[in-house]
């Protein structure tokens, strides 16, 4: 059985084509609410989804959403990634190997512009050199696994990052399906420079800065 853990906070819009990707191949889809106040549970709901509401934080909100999830097999997803075409044929076969390993999507923007494929590139050097997917890419893990790593802790940022150190390079797969990302949130603050300030996150983050810290210099 595979369950979809995904985070929202007032995702009504972008979340319908994610659902779309991936409502006729999964057993049951989880929407962990941080409080959302446009139609992101109504549409949940009318599809079929299980909503539970919790306070704002992903880590928190993917940590319960996996809770009460009752898969055997975890698929966490943000709101605003579509899975394209083949991806669930690559899963399949990736869940019935049984192995203690994590597997991700590549990175994809649904942006037509070059600079998108810059970062789309800039997102695969990382991937290689450094094994660090971010939780845009997706990530699909066995229950049993998930557990014995502790799950995702309630951290206010890079809960992604927090969990794919706790299962290192050895134990990640990288699919070649793509999970595409939408770059209306990025295009609000220019393309590169949102990236490049994600960036910067994530290094003082690697370093060591504490993710409170960080949250509020994001903000």
């Amino acid at each position: 059985m595979l369950s979809v853990i995904l985070p929202t906070l007032n995702e009504e819009e972008r979340l319908k084509p994610t659902l779309n990707s991936i409502k006729r191949f999964v057993d049951e889809i989880i929407i962990s609410d941080g409080g959302s106040i446009d139609g992101t549970v109504g549409y949940a709901k009318s599809v079929g989804a299980r909503v539970v509401t919790v306070g704002k934080g992903r880590g928190s909100q993917l940590k319960i959403g996996a809770q009460i999830a009752e898969g055997d097999w975890l698929l966490f997803l943000h709101a605003d990634t579509v899975l394209a075409d083949g991806w669930f044929t690559e899963a399949t076969k990736f869940m019935n190997l049984g192995l203690d390993k994590a597997g991700v999507f590549k990175f994809s923007f649904d942006d037509p512009r070059w600079l998108a494929r810059v970062i789309e590139k800039i997102v695969f050097l990382r991937n290689k050199l450094l094994a660090m997917p971010f939780g845009d890419q997706g990530m699909l893990i066995s229950r049993s696994f998930y557990e014995d790593l502790g799950g995702f802790k309630s951290i206010p940022i890079f809960e992604d990052v927090d969990i794919i150190r706790r299962i290192g390079r050895r134990q990640l797969v990288f699919f070649n399906s793509r999970a595409v990302t939408s770059a209306e949130r990025y295009n609000k603050n220019r393309l590169f420079f949102q990236s490049f300030k994600n960036l910067l996150m994530f290094i003082l983050y690697y370093l060591g800065a504490s993710p409170h810290f960080l949250v509020r210099l994001y903000k």
